[in-house]
């Protein structure tokens, strides 16, 4: 009696304990950090040209934001002056450098309304394919997004006079994707699809299709069902004077462990996906008092969960890669400082 009250008192301040908030904060920019190889030095960040059409995930404003912010973040660390970015947006507007309307989306915001509906799956996936190409005709023209274009070595000075800058950065965004990780370990992809998908690939190879590709998971997945259960004598014993149903119980075994190894090869075939951001960017500084480029660098980020527990969000994926990219490229710059 006495185990049972301790028990529900220690219950009870596991409920009480759990009533508040869990806090997860990230100073992207630590004061520790902070170096002074950019001091009295002022840089100003134009927009990325994108070539990425990548509009599944981000927009074109939401993956320059990603950015333009990481780019900020890193000059500050190194002690480098920026003016407001917006103050750069107006001014490139003003002087019809970009045209704010490559930014609009509006084409696919009944069908992005459509999406959040209660329709099947194979349904949001045909309206998500039509958002992709609406998405992506609405960009057919390279040159109608900010950064696509030249600018002359008059131009970049006299942005850069404007805001009083020593160096003007531009760049691209080369590539802005998800796909699936070719890795085959199996912290990543989980263990049976680790170990049927590998016995697919050996039996079969690489499949035309994803429906070739699940009955070749399926058809792995029987066979070791049935080679387990020519071994084992569960559910039935062994014993080939009894059936059930006309069935010899030394086959039952076998009959009843491949049907097992055909559904887990089936529901392998739908999960042991792990998926990765890649991200690929070219930078360039030029010197803002004659337009002559002063440092370029190109980099390439693939960043993907280490394991099943990980967060498989492609926001968490996406800010990482980019953070990783603009971190490499800036060092980099800092060097020839």
């Amino acid at each position: 009696m006495k185990y049972c009250r301790h028990l529900l008192i220690g219950l009870l301040a596991l409920l009480l304990g759990g009533c508040g908030t869990t806090v997860h904060e990230s100073l992207k920019v630590q004061p520790l950090a902070k170096t002074q190889q950019g001091k009295d030095k002022t840089i100003v960040i134009l927009p990325f040209a994108d070539y990425s059409y990548a509009n599944n995930l981000e927009t074109a404003y939401r993956r320059n934001l990603f950015v333009s912010e990481n780019l900020t973040d890193q000059f500050v660390r190194y002690g480098f002056h920026l003016p407001v970015q917006e103050d750069v947006f107006n001014y490139l507007i003003d002087q019809n450098i970009i045209n704010v309307t490559a930014y609009d989306n509006k084409k696919a915001q009944s069908l992005e309304s459509e999406l959040q509906s209660e329709w099947s799956d194979r349904m949001k996936g045909e309206l998500q394919r039509y958002i992709n190409l609406s998405q992506n005709s609405s960009s057919t023209s390279v040159k109608a997004s900010p950064g696509t274009h030249g600018l002359t070595q008059q131009e970049v000075v006299k942005i850069g006079r404007h805001f009083s800058a020593d160096y003007i950065v531009r760049g691209r965004i080369i590539q802005y994707k998800d796909r699936q990780d070719p890795s085959w370990n199996p912290l990543k992809k989980g263990i049976i699809p680790f170990v049927l998908g590998v016995e697919n690939r050996i039996l079969f190879g690489q499949a035309d299709s994803a429906e070739y590709d699940r009955v070749g998971s399926m058809i792995a997945g029987g066979v070791d069902g049935t080679l387990i259960g020519d071994a084992s004598s569960w559910p039935f014993k062994k014993n080939a004077d009894l059936t059930v149903s006309g069935i010899s119980q030394n086959v039952g075994n076998p009959i009843f462990w491949g049907a097992v190894g055909v559904g887990l090869g089936d529901m392998a075939h739908h999960t042991g996906k792990a998926p990765q951001a890649v991200v690929q960017l070219r930078i360039w500084v030029q010197d803002a008092y004659t337009g002559n480029v002063v440092w370029t660098n190109r980099i390439d980020v693939k960043v993907s969960p280490e394991s099943v527990f990980a967060d498989y969000q492609y926001d968490a994926l996406f800010e990482g890669a980019t953070e990783k990219a603009i971190t490499t490229l800036i060092d980099d710059f800092t060097k020839t400082l």
